[in-house]
């Protein structure tokens, strides 16, 4: 069974002072491969991000805990696949997906090292990329590249919807507050989209 991100985000904002530990653990788990499946990492993130602007919670804190989880947890990913193989793709719960281990390691062989910052944007292949990566001994130095750098990146981006909203709500009083709000992440969406296919049609050349 999911994890109910409501309450955890619930406990969040009744912790406020543990906020850095806490988004570390929440987006550990949402990078780690074992835990990737269970944890609605990036829901979590957003939600809190929407708490934000209300000053229920802070967003340097948010971040300072939400990008070293990131990091670490595909860190130890990559290392459990250096170390042990594709034996680890038989233990639970990847076991029970042997389609997306088949997708991370095609998503891998298409576009290399960038498919670890990539990799991290996209659904459930964001859960084996890095252990795939792993498996392949990808160089350590190049993991860690895009592994930092997409970290500190992806931490903002999928709190960024939960903050526009959250400021919506907090101060809208008009419909049109959250038409713009909601205007502002479409085309934050949209844009993201056009530069990410501009990025991966210059990985394929």
């Amino acid at each position: 069974m999911d994890l109910d991100f409501s309450i955890v985000t619930d406990f969040i904002a009744a912790h406020r002072a543990w906020s850095i530990p806490l988004l570390f653990l929440v987006s550990f788990g949402e990078s780690f491969a074992f835990l990737s499946l269970l944890v609605p990492g990036t829901t979590i993130l957003a939600a809190c991000g929407a708490l934000v602007p209300g000053g229920t919670l802070s967003l340097w804190p948010l971040l300072a805990g939400a990008i070293p989880g990131a990091v670490l947890g595909d860190s130890v990913s990559y290392w459990l696949g250096r170390r042990y193989g594709t034996a680890i793709t038989a233990r639970w719960p990847l076991s029970r997906h042997p389609a997306m281990v088949m997708k991370g390691e095609a998503f891998l062989r298409r576009y290399g090292v960038a498919a670890v910052a990539i990799g991290r944007f996209f659904g459930p292949i964001r859960a084996v990329i890095p252990l795939v990566a792993g498996i392949a001994q990808m160089d350590r130095r190049k993991f860690w590249i895009a592994n930092v750098l997409s970290a500190f990146v992806w931490a903002p981006a999928v709190m960024l919807p939960g903050v526009l909203l959250g400021w919506a709500a907090d101060s809208a009083d008009t419909t049109e507050r959250w038409m713009m709000a909601g205007a502002v992440v479409a085309v934050a969406a949209v844009a993201g989209l056009v530069v990410l296919r501009r990025r991966l049609a210059n990985v394929q050349r």
